[in-house]
């Protein structure tokens, strides 16, 4: 698998190209997330536009990618996902955890309309 990363305001766009498959894919997946986070760029949007197959093993990755950008109040989105992988959110439940969107342009708006936790 192949990862390009670009930047919009401050939403950072993972364009993935290829099979999120435990291994390569996954790894590279996670260390870049992790980077990003301890970096402070918590708006994460994962193009799966030319992601064909997902296994359990980069299932797994994008959960844990979105749970360390929450534990920072930040979010983690899905766009462009092909209908097995809609599929493969929906059985495992994981629809609920991910917001997902069709388009990059809908996908850049929600991170406006996401309210930011205010801290006492």
């Amino acid at each position: 698998m192949q990862l390009t990363q670009r930047t919009i305001n401050d939403i950072t766009i993972l364009d993935l190209d290829g099979r999120l498959t435990i291994g390569d894919g996954a790894e590279l997946l996670r260390d870049t997330v992790k980077k990003l986070v301890s970096e402070g760029k918590t708006k994460v949007l994962i193009n799966l536009t030319k992601v064909p197959y997902v296994d359990s093993g980069g299932l797994g990755e994008l959960v844990h990618c979105s749970v360390s950008a929450k534990k920072k109040t930040g979010a983690v989105k899905l766009m462009g996902l092909a209908s097995r992988i809609t599929d493969l959110l929906a059985i495992t439940r994981l629809v609920t955890v991910f917001e997902t969107f069709d388009t990059e342009l809908d996908a850049l708006v929600s991170f406006a309309e996401t309210p930011v936790p205010v801290r006492a």
